[in-house]
């Protein structure tokens, strides 16, 4: 059965006449949704991490137990605008960058460990 090229283009040329436009907003709907699901996945939650490790670093005082992004435990000496002294041992001090603090402990830990 062999049509004739007439009838496939009889055919397709309605078809083609009462196609419309998609709608610009369907079209970039999917795109919209994926950013907003990024948004509450990844995003805010950093966004969040970010502000509670500022108010963390900014609240070191003396006296404050600190972990530091290397695993380094000690008592902060002395805090000034962007390092503090850090007391590791018995008189053995060293200064590190404020945002190197990865975490303050409770009161009391480094004598309990």
């Amino acid at each position: 059965m062999n049509f004739p090229t007439t009838f496939v283009i009889a055919q397709a040329a309605p078809a083609a006449a009462g196609a419309q436009a998609p709608n610009p907003l369907m079209t970039f709907l999917p795109l919209i949704l994926l950013f907003v699901v990024f948004y509450f996945l990844m995003i805010r939650p950093q966004m969040k991490r970010q502000k509670e490790h500022r108010t963390m670093v900014s609240a070191l005082s003396k006296g404050d137990e600190v972990v530091t992004n290397g695993g380094i435990a000690g008592r902060v000496e002395e805090v000034g605008d962007a390092f503090i002294t850090v007391e590791i041992a018995p008189n053995v001090k060293i200064k590190v960058q404020k945002g190197a603090v990865s975490q303050v402990l409770p009161k009391g830990t480094l004598k309990s460990s």
